[in-house]
């Protein structure tokens, strides 16, 4: 008797097999003298090593004064120190087969690199120089300046970034959080001492964590990292207290003109919460749930069944100080109403019905699949390591994330979707053509209209 066809044999998807538990390796925490904060992390199946210098400082704490300033000081930061040109620099790299990156965000900066471990002492040294002694070179400065321009001259072109941008300002006001990127004036203006100050104040020992992952003895690198950054003169910035966020009420929508565009970027969101807060996992389900993932109703909704859009989705963003929801989707002009009518109908059910067993099931299954994921390479797990650092998260946050995350119930999903998916306060953004949206878009709420330099049109 033969077989039948693997078409007819496999009638249902098969179940999910048991999930895997996770080894999780051990860390080892400890503080130089100087006040630098060390996290390693022995990871052998490579013969590599991952690791960030993060510095807990990033573009909020300048905005006001230099918007966008702690993002050029980490673009010029690895063209020079004072003993090595930008041309040196880039040559001991690819002596040492390593790879180094720098960067800032709101809340942080960093030195990101990795590389063979047999090169461990001379990278720690180069990054420690980097860290300690960079020069900023003039004719540097200014090729990173010009790049910044053109980006930000894109960017003003971009619609994605056009809303994400006013929404930010929108939701924090005259918080730091609010400026997203300087103006192109702003650029103009930059002068190199400006760099070298936040520099000097910022990228200090006691401001600073620095996390390895790889193939090393955790007891050796610490010494590597001790001849590299011991000689660095302790000290930390001074705290700064920044205003509150304005007390959002009713829905407004913003309208950023952008001429001739076919598409509309639509996004809506509201401020919540951050990792810290005791609600973060039941936030993170219901957001899952709602447009977190590919399989979510916001997705079903609006791809699967009106076509609206090929991918819509909903992030729940937690900064350091504040967090915010958005959820955004670029969709066809003639349809900028009916998505944002669906957008607010799917945000109102699951304020106002429980969801499926199966649902709750299957959204648990993807935030711990995801966040198994994220720890299996050298990367990951420093990434990882990064979040809990940074925002000073329980030292057992990463072990417990999971188990957590499959205690949560129905009603937990419920109560999340009900505190923070504020609907009736939810701001509204729209780019796009004036002409073809402007009337779709005061449906919703009192319109504002903008140029995509961020000017007020009447």
């Amino acid at each position: 008797m033969s077989a039948a066809p693997a078409s007819q044999a496999r009638t249902s998807v098969p179940p999910l097999g048991p999930e895997r538990p996770v080894i999780w390796p051990r860390r080892t925490v400890s503080t130089l003298p100087n006040g630098l904060q060390v996290v390693l992390v022995e990871a052998h199946s490579i013969p590599k090593f991952t690791a960030e210098l993060l510095v807990r400082s990033g573009n909020a704490v300048a905005a006001r004064r230099v918007p966008g300033l702690a993002e050029m000081t980490a673009a010029v930061v690895r063209t020079g120190t004072v003993s090595r040109t930008s041309r040196q620099i880039e040559e001991d790299l690819r002596r040492m087969g390593a790879d180094l990156g720098t960067s800032a965000g709101a809340d942080s900066s960093a030195i990101s690199f990795s590389g063979l471990a047999e090169f461990s002492q001379s990278l720690l040294e180069l990054v420690a120089d980097l860290a300690q002694h960079a020069s900023f070179p003039g004719e540097e400065f200014e090729r990173e300046r010009r790049q910044r321009l053109e980006e930000l001259r894109i960017e003003r072109t971009t619609p994605g970034f056009l809303a994400g941008e006013r929404l930010r300002k929108v939701l924090f006001g005259a918080h730091p959080y609010a400026l997203v990127a300087p103006s192109e004036a702003q650029v103009e203006s930059y002068q190199r001492e400006q760099l070298v100050e936040f520099y000097r104040e910022h990228h200090r020992p006691g401001n600073a964590l620095l996390i390895a992952v790889g193939d090393f003895s955790a007891a050796e690198i610490l010494r590597q990292i001790e001849r590299a950054f011991g000689d660095w003169p302790a000290g930390k910035p001074g705290a700064s207290e920044e205003p509150a966020p304005p007390e959002v009420r009713g829905r407004r929508v913003y309208l950023v003109h952008l001429a001739g565009t076919v598409q509309t970027q639509v996004v809506v969101g509201s401020r919540a919460i951050t990792r810290r807060h005791p609600d973060w996992q039941r936030l993170s389900l219901a957001n899952s749930i709602y447009g977190g993932a590919f399989n979510s109703r916001l997705v079903m909704n609006i791809r699967e069944q009106n076509g609206y859009t090929y991918s819509p989705r909903s992030t729940v963003h937690a900064l350091r100080q504040h967090g915010y929801l958005s959820i955004h989707a670029a969709v066809r002009t003639a349809v900028t109403a009916a998505s944002l009518t669906e957008i607010f109908y799917e945000l109102d059910r699951m304020r106002a019905l429980p969801v499926g067993d199966e649902e709750l099931s299957d959204a648990r299954n993807y935030l711990s699949g995801v966040f198994s994921l994220g720890l299996g390479t050298q990367d990951g797990l420093a990434g990882q390591l990064a979040t809990l650092y940074l925002n000073e998260l329980p030292e057992d946050y990463l072990e417990t994330y999971r188990e957590k995350i499959r205690a949560l119930t129905v009603e937990d999903v419920l109560a999340a979707a009900r505190k923070y998916f504020d609907s009736a306060n939810a701001q509204i953004v729209v780019v796009g053509d004036r002409e073809e949206i402007a009337e779709q878009a005061a449906l919703f709420g009192e319109v504002e209209v903008y140029d995509p330099k961020g000017n007020r049109l009447e």
